[in-house]
Order: C-alpha cells, then sequence, then structure tokens
C-alpha cells in the first residue's frame, strides 16, 4: 500500500489517463537556446524515467516579438519542429508524456519590437510596448495557434497556453495595463475576449484529443488586477472553450510580494486553487511553493485541487515520483526555494542548475559513472562542500571515509537554517544525513582529522571550510562584540544591534536579529498579514486594502557596510528585493560607505561617506564581514607531502556559497 494513495492516482483526461497526479511545471532553463537538443531531450527524459504523468516544457515563443528575450526559442522552422521532435521522442521512450508551453511575453519581453494591449512599460522592463491595434491582435492569435498546431506536429502530448504571472494574455485581462476602449477592452467581457478566444481557436486547430491547459492567474498581487468574481468567469469561459485543465499561476513578475522564494510558506496559495475548484468541471492543478510529497498528497486528500504542479522540485530531484511511489521520500533530494541556481541563473542569462543537484540541466555534461578502480578517499569536513563530494565519490562505487570535527553535519548549513526564512535548510540537512546512510559513507564525528589519520588514503579532500574574518577595527577592552557565527548559535544580544558588513550574512543575521516568535514562513497567516496579501473577492488583484503588517522587531538593528553603494545590491538577482523589503518592514537602518573609527563598550564611532565621526549607540556590536579559509590541516599535509584536494570554503572563502561549494564537490567526485 503505497503512503501517498492520491498523489499517485491515475487521472483520467478522456482522451488520455495520465499514471498520476504530478505535473513537473514550466521554468525557464535556456537549454533550448544553448542549440543543443541532445542535452534538452535528456533533461526533460531524465524526468520521465522519473515517473512524473506530465512535464510542461519552459515558455516557447510564439513570434520573435513575444518572445521573453531577443533570440528567445519557439517553432518557428521545420528545423525547429525537427529539433523539438528530438525531444520529445526522447520523452515517449523514457515512457513519459510532455506538453510545450506558449509564453507570449507582451510588455515583459525584453526587447525594442514588445507589444501589449496599451503602450504601459513595464516596471521591470527598460522596453515600452507598442499598442496592438486589431490587426496586430490577430495577428498574435494566429501566431499562438500556428506554435500549437506546430507543438503536435512534433509530437508533444499537448499544450499550455501561458495566460497569468502578468504576461500577454493576463495584461489583457486587467485595467492595471488595459487601457483600451475598444472591443478588447473596457468592460470584463472584452477584457477577457483574447484568452477565450486564443483557446477556442487553439482547441479548434489540434482536434479533441490533445491536452490543452490554461494557465491562470488566481490572484494578481498588483493593484487594478483581476477581481475573484472575474477569475471565475474567465475560468468557465476557458472550460467551455476547450481547455482540458486549467494550472494556477500566482502573482505577476513585477508584484512587490514573493511568491516562490523560500521564505514563503509551503503551500501558501492553495486555498485559491480549493476555491476556484468547485466552479468548474474540468480538473484544476494547484501550484507554488509545493516540494515533498507529504505536501502533495494532503492537498489532493482535501480536495484543494486534482493536480499537483512542482517545477524546481524536479531539478532538485528528477526520480522526485519513483522514489516517493517506493517508500524512499526520504531520499528525495528537496528543493529549497533559495533561487540562486535557477531563477537567478535564468534572469541573468545563465544556464539554469539547482544548487542541491548540479547535474540539473547538466546531465549530458556532468556524469557520475561507476569507478573503474575503487578508491579509499578521506574527506575532511562534512559542511556542504564534503557532503557533496563524499556522496557523488560513494554513488560512484569509492569507499569514503569523512571526518567531521563537531557532533554534527552541515557545518555552514546549520547557521543558515536557523535565519526565520531559511526553515527549508533543515530538510536538505537530512536529506545529507540519510544519504549518507544509504550510501555507506563512513561518517566520523567529533573527530577533527589530523595528518596521522589521512596518510593511507588514496585521495584525500579537504572541505575544512570558513572562519569568521576580523576586520581589524580598533575595539576598547570589554566592548560587546559577536560574530555572525557566535549569534547565529545562540549567544545573547542586547536590544540595540549594529551589524558590520551588510551581505548576505548581514542580512541573515538582521532577520534573525529583528524576529521574534513563530517565523511567518512556518505559519500562513501571518506570512499573508505580514506582506499584505488580501483576497481578490475583497480587492481586484488580491492586495490587501491595508497594506503590510508585519510585527515589530524584537530589536533595534543598524546594519553597516563600507562600500559606498545601497547595502544588498549583490543579493541574489531574483530574492534580494524581498530581503531589503523585509527589513525595511521591520526598520532596519540600512548605510553604505561607513568608515569604522573605533567599537566601544557604548557603541561605535563611525564616519559615513566622509562626514564628521559619530557614535552609533548599540548593545552588542555584530562582525558579519566575512569570512577567511580554515586551511591549517592543509598547510600540514604540505609539510608531510602528502597530497589532497581544497573545495568549497576552504578553497575560496570570498562570499558563502553553497550552490558554488556543492558543485564543486561534485565535480571533482566525478572525476577521480
Amino acid at each position: 500500500m503505497t503512503l501517498y494513495p492520491h498523489m499517485l492516482a491515475p487521472l483520467d483526461l478522456g482522451f488520455v489517463t495520465l499514471p498520476n497526479r504530478v505535473l513537473m511545471g514550466s521554468m525557464h532553463t535556456n537549454l533550448e537556446e544553448t542549440g543543443d537538443w541532445n542535452r534538452v531531450a535528456e533533461f526533460y527524459a531524465a524526468r520521465a524515467r522519473g515517473g512524473v504523468a506530465l512535464i510542461v516544457t519552459g515558455g516557447m515563443a510564439p513570434n520573435r516579438e513575444g518572445g521573453v528575450f531577443p533570440g528567445a526559442a519557439g517553432l518557428f522552422t521545420p528545423q525547429d519542429i525537427a529539433n523539438h521532435r528530438l525531444v520529445t521522442d526522447r520523452v515517449h521512450g523514457a515512457g513519459g508524456r510532455i506538453a510545450m508551453q506558449i509564453l507570449h511575453a507582451g510588455r515583459y519581453a525584453y526587447g525594442s519590437d514588445c507589444v501589449a494591449p496599451s503602450a504601459i512599460k513595464s516596471p521591470i522592463s527598460p522596453f515600452p510596448p507598442r499598442e496592438l491595434d486589431n490587426e496586430g491582435i490577430e495577428k498574435q492569435i494566429a501566431d499562438i495557434v500556428t506554435a500549437a498546431a506546430r507543438a503536435r506536429e512534433a509530437g508533444y502530448d499537448g499544450v499550455e497556453i501561458m495566460g497569468s504571472e502578468g504576461y500577454f494574455l493576463n495584461q489583457f485581462l486587467v485595467r492595471h495595463t488595459n487601457r483600451r476602449t475598444d472591443d478588447w477592452g473596457g468592460a470584463y467581457a472584452n477584457r477577457m475576449r483574447l484568452p477565450v478566444e486564443v483557446v477556442r481557436r487553439v482547441r479548434a486547430a489540434v482536434g479533441a484529443d490533445f491536452i490543452l491547459i490554461y494557465r491562470i492567474s488566481l490572484i494578481d498581487l498588483v493593484p487594478d488586477g483581476s477581481t475573484w468574481d472575474e477569475v471565475v468567469t474567465l475560468a468557465r469561459a476557458i472550460e467551455a472553450a476547450g481547455a482540458t485543465m486549467l494550472n494556477t499561476g500566482i502573482g505577476w513578475h513585477e508584484a512587490r510580494i514573493p511568491t516562490i522564494a523560500t521564505s514563503v510558506p509551503r503551500a501558501a496559495f492553495t486555498w485559491l486553487t480549493a476555491r476556484l475548484r468547485p466552479e468548474v468541471g474540468i480538473p484544476v492543478i494547484t501550484s507554488n511553493r509545493i516540494n515533498m510529497p507529504d505536501v502533495a498528497e494532503q492537498l489532493l486528500a482535501d480536495g484543494k485541487a486534482d493536480m499537483v504542479s512542482m517545477a524546481r522540485p524536479f531539478l532538485a530531484d528528477p526520480d522526485f515520483v519513483t522514489k516517493a511511489a517506493a517508500g524512499r521520500a526520504a531520499e528525495i533530494a528537496p528543493c529549497i526555494a533559495c533561487n540562486q541556481a535557477c531563477l537567478d541563473h535564468t534572469f541573468g542569462g545563465k544556464l539554469t542548475s539547482c544548487l542541491v543537484n548540479p547535474r540539473a540541466c547538466h546531465e549530458t555534461e556532468l556524469v557520475y559513472t561507476p569507478a573503474m578502480s575503487p578508491k579509499r578517499i578521506a574527506v575532511v569536513g562534512a559542511g556542504p562542500a564534503g557532503l557533496s563530494v563524499a556522496l557523488v565519490a560513494a554513488e560512484r562505487g569509492h569507499e569514503v571515509t569523512l571526518f567531521e570535527a563537531s557532533d554534527q553535519i552541515g557545518g555552514q548549513l546549520n547557521l543558515a537554517r536557523r535565519v526565520p526564512g531559511k526553515e527549508e535548510f533543515d530538510g536538505l540537512v537530512a536529506w545529507f544525513r540519510t544519504m549518507l546512510a544509504v550510501r555507506k559513507v563512513d561518517l566520523q564525528l567529533n573527530h577533527a582529522a589530523e595528518v596521522s589519520d589521512l596518510g593511507g588514503f588514496d585521495e584525500v579532500i579537504l572541505a575544512t571550510g570558513v572562519k569568521p574574518r576580523d576586520p581589524g577595527i580598533p575595539t576598547e577592552p570589554g566592548a560587546p562584540v559577536l560574530s555572525y557565527a557566535e549569534v547565529l548559535e545562540g549567544a545573547k544580544v542586547g536590544q540595540k544591534a549594529v551589524l558590520i558588513g551588510a551581505g548576505g550574512i548581514g542580512f541573515d543575521v538582521a532577520e534573525f536579529l529583528v524576529q521574534d516568535g513563530i517565523s511567518p514562513t512556518i505559519d500562513a497567516s501571518l506570512w499573508r498579514r505580514e506582506w499584505g496579501v488580501g483576497d481578490p473577492a475583497v480587492t481586484a488583484g488580491g492586495l490587501a486594502p491595508d497594506g503590510p503588517h508585519p510585527d515589530p522587531a524584537a530589536r533595534q538593528v543598524t546594519l553597516l557596510q563600507r562600500k559606498p553603494e545601497k547595502p544588498g545590491r549583490k543579493l541574489g538577482k531574483t530574492t534580494g528585493w524581498i530581503h531589503r523589503a523585509s527589513l525595511q518592514m521591520k526598520g532596519v537602518r540600512m548605510q553604505g560607505g561607513a568608515d569604522y573609527s573605533r567599537i566601544t563598550r557604548t557603541g561605535i564611532t563611525v564616519s559615513i561617506a566622509g562626514a564628521n565621526p559619530v557614535e552609533i549607540e548599540a548593545d552588542t556590536i555584530v562582525i558579519c564581514a566575512g569570512q577567511e579559509p580554515r586551511r591549517e590541516l592543509a598547510e600540514m599535509l604540505q609539510k608531510a607531502a602528502i597530497p589532497f584536494h581544497l573545495i568549497g570554503g576552504a578553497d575560496v572563502a570570498a562570499e558563502l556559497d553553497a550552490k558554488r561549494a556543492i558543485d564543486q564537490g561534485a565535480r571533482l567526485a566525478a572525476q577521480l
């Protein structure tokens, strides 16, 4: 008997039955743009082998003006169709099904040819769109229909029409972006005319036995967005026009409320899917921050949806469904929603990957082949780099001993998981612990490896990590100074804290210090109140009428940095704004251009941007000014002429970067 009877139950769509209720949601990976179609095919085929019922590709442009950026992939030529046929054949050969998402970006298109219902520039793009006339609208419809027909020709099992997240069709729906006064604007019947016409004509073009998913926005989270009555009206019209299923989108890209970052509670928006489901007669798919099978199972058991969409969890572990079905859920590598290697890469024009799984989108290039001659390998340090290299080496058949000086694995991950909003790191550390046992790694806790421990191994890998850097600020004896590590490990901090350093560590420590009581990330009602998420049945777009209401900060925090720039400017591309906004809501003072003169028992004396020195009162000064590598053992091994590899923070300590550390460990282990 399965632990997940609802998640693993078949879903009958009439002309086809899906084997379970798990959809791999669409993700931009930039893979298609590489032109390496074998690589694209293997990425999707790996997920098909992993048991997912239906895959949805990243968004394919219906035409050049609708591409998310110049050169975005689409089905424009016979060669494009042939390339996509490689993907669909590979997925079908692996026993899977795949639908192509058709995404017209509208005013979000990052190019000068972008088009929209009205000439209103997006706040996240420098390009003002051209307002379409009737002929232009007809062209967009025809191009979307053509893309769908070509998708069928290329062997896809269906298409998903992107109508959410603030893209083209969504832009026609709301007064926020549609100021037209003709038959495509004004009354809602006119504003919803375009998506309904698109679905109707796509269905006519592809036939009755082809999956047609419409991605509908349930809550826009922008002013003058859709009301709930409008959402329901559209859903019913889309069903009548021929959609097979409704997939749900949450929030526009320009919304100032996070929707998929790690600080968003799991399944935070599924209450909306539950409300929509009884209003229509076709399956409704729920999405956003669903990352483990127990979460998916509960949502389905509670009747909140007919199917669950998970996207990034299939970057973290392509075998998600297979492992769940086999009773091995603890072995599922968890998506921690960090965005560091997926969305940050995508929006930075780089190839997507995954912090937890460096093989994501690199399946043909990073291969873990069985070792021809297994070796005895010593790994020193059970932080992210050491854990990664140990697990991959053991997977390949090497005999691995992992030395860790402390009483637990995780290294700097154990500091990160104490930060409110980073609770998903708990699951990552638990997964590493599980996999060490599965892979039979000899874990030696409370064992600070010495040279004498390492002489008999074929390979020695040092992942000894980092230590907090001392910035060398003159300090009065007895001044209340702590390192970031001491604070996150539980040292007492006063009611007025000044943080020296405003990088990722400084922001994490600030989050830790302003929070008191239950973290909003694990209480969805607190989180909605903090960020001002309302109900689209009350306010169009779903913004709370009275705005955000965060709990008062637990203490007064000032964040300082030497660089004369906006603190937090170099945080993650898709999450930095969340961290800055969160601290601003808590009243944290942030200041760049600080020159530190002296730390005293009552505070710190600084000059800001060359001004006269002033003292900032503080009960506690917290040093968050970077790290230094721990290389003491490396120096001893060099003297003993024992060769070794250096990885992770011990190699490069400029920034704590679990993404780089895990990738570096995996790639070294793949070569041994």
